[in-house]
């Protein structure tokens, strides 16, 4: 391969240590056989290029070994991607080229193993980039968290959802009041519009994340992760909502959840974060 010179590979929230033989998820370390390691190693080194079958073959099986080479090669591929978490229907790290081979489609850092340790682990170097989840907000990033029950995180994000709907519902069910406070603060209908179109844009996103979350469904992180810049901009209009009830609860009152709600969609990605570690952990934290 290159004498003794081993490295560690780096994409997304990924590690491969080719000189001890593990797959790391978040600093986690996953259970891959053998011969899926060879393989995963073969496409790490060439990330976007077509890795051949034979080139698989020459390297897991000698010419004189006898194999059903394209059961045992589809055994291979397919433990890779149950530990990626990936598919081939929608494949989003190996893609299969037919009847040619197969091509890693993300990009790949890498750097060389040192014998001695003195860089230390890799994950105790600077975060990678959420380039697998596709998000740009690098807040918390998935290393820093700690690894939380997973029924504990899904219920408080099932909650969030829960909160936000009855927002959108009652302040539909109660427009004109809420008409008229936003008369008196804003005096334009432009701010009811506003109010109308964000319910009509909340109600049916909430209700997908509603039963995405009770129903763990696959690869959330990254999908909520793309979500996240409009969910954000919702979020922090939703957060003044309060101040359509000061008549109630009074201006100091209605600024305290506000500030709260401020906070409530960084809460939400980190929670969703936390979802993908407990996830990573062995045995999966309960």
């Amino acid at each position: 391969m290159r004498g003794t010179e081993k490295k560690i590979f780096r994409f997304g929230v990924f590690e491969a240590d080719e000189s001890s033989g593990e797959l790391r998820k978040a600093g986690l370390r996953l259970r891959v056989q053998e011969q899926p390691f060879q393989v995963l190693m073969l496409l790490l080194e060439r990330p976007g290029e077509v890795v051949t079958r034979e080139e698989v073959r020459e390297k897991l099986w000698p010419s004189d070994t006898f194999v059903d080479f394209d059961h045992s090669l589809n055994t291979v591929i397919n433990k890779i991607r149950e530990a990626l978490g990936d598919s081939a229907a929608n494949p989003r790290f190996i893609e299969t080229m037919a009847k040619r081979g197969y091509r890693f489609l993300v990009p790949v850092e890498s750097r060389n193993h040192r014998s001695d340790h003195s860089l230390g682990p890799l994950t105790a170097s600077p975060p990678p980039p959420e380039s697998s989840t596709g998000s740009k907000f690098h807040l918390t990033h998935l290393e820093e968290l700690p690894v939380a029950s997973h029924h504990y995180v899904r219920s408080l994000n099932i909650l969030i959802q829960i909160m936000y709907l009855s927002f959108y519902v009652v302040a539909l069910w109660r427009l004109p009041s809420a008409e008229d406070a936003l008369d008196r603060m804003f005096g334009h209908p432009w701010a009811t519009v506003v109010l109308i179109l964000s319910a009509g844009v909340g109600i049916p996103v909430r209700l997908y994340l509603l039963s995405a979350f009770s129903f763990d469904i696959k690869d959330l992180s990254r999908k909520f992760l793309k979500l996240f810049p409009g969910i954000l901009v919702l979020d922090e209009l939703w957060a003044l909502s309060p101040f359509l009830l000061t008549p109630h609860i009074g201006v100091g009152l209605a600024l305290g959840i506000t500030a709260a709600l401020i906070y409530v969609p960084f809460a939400q990605r980190t929670l969703v974060l936390m979802r993908e570690r407990s996830d990573a952990a062995p045995g999966r934290a309960e």
